[in-house]
């Protein structure tokens, strides 16, 4: 049998070694993919680290058995191709906003740092896999505050109105309600117009200051706005300009 004729104590180590690094490094990232709820966490991206780490240590250990060729390159770029196919696959489209992103570059920075342990560069991979996690949580404020600065209209394809239904007789509770819930998540804006919306209803219209937002965001601000006292409906919407 070929495979125990092959089998030697000190390469098996090394394999074992490359492998639990990228397990324990993928892990790393991916645990805090999990906090975060994404769509890749804790386990897929362990399972890109490990793979891509199996991936380039087996094609190291067969050009030492079998010689020829060195492959390894090759296989690193295999690796590169094949995690952008999966990248892909976790990047979604939802009203007009585009997600998943990060994750599917946060996967390609799991299959990095797997291939640098699975090619026995454990320095490098623990470095790769601190500058992934750093940009995921230090760089996290920054994207924050740059997202929420008001931009000139001119700049942006979409602007966001924000259109609540109320009693004529609540409509200033209201009105006071959603400027500080629009203060309490940062979103600026530009002006509310308070106008009649039927008998004895009011519509009270807000259009947002261009930002960088989600509708994830309003979505979870409409939700706050509809427990209001008084608010019989609220919703959001979005205009393209040309």
């Amino acid at each position: 049998m070929q495979a125990f004729a092959y089998f030697e104590t000190t390469p098996f180590l090394d394999s074992l070694v490359s492998l639990v690094a990228a397990f324990i490094l993928g892990g790393a990232i991916g645990l805090e993919r999990q906090f975060r709820l994404r769509t890749a966490g804790l386990r897929t991206n362990v399972l890109v680290a490990v793979g891509a780490a199996l991936f380039v240590d087996t094609a190291m250990r067969f050009h030492q058995i079998h010689g020829g060729s060195p492959g390894t390159l090759q296989v690193l770029a295999y690796v590169v191709s094949g995690v952008g196919f999966l990248g892909a696959g976790v990047i979604m489209r939802e009203q007009g906003n585009v997600r998943g992103i990060n994750t599917a570059a946060t996967l390609w920075g799991s299959a990095a740092v797997g291939c640098a342990a699975g090619a026995d560069l454990l320095p490098e991979a623990i470095l790769g896999a601190l500058f992934v996690l750093a940009a995921n949580t230090l760089l996290r404020p920054a994207v924050n505050r740059i997202n929420r600065r008001p931009l000139h209209p001119d700049e942006v394809e979409v602007t966001y109105s924000i259109h609540v239904i109320t009693h004529e007789e609540q409509s200033d509770a209201v009105l006071s309600a959603l400027e500080k819930a629009l203060g309490t998540v940062g979103l600026p804006f530009r002006d509310m117009e308070i106008k009649a919306f039927g008998e004895q209803r009011t519509e009270i219209e807000t259009s947002l200051l261009p930002v960088s937002l989600q509708g994830t965001e309003l979505d979870t601000l409409m939700g706050k706005m509809k427990k209001t006292p008084g608010v019989q409906q609220v919703f959001w919407r979005a205009s393209t300009t040309v």
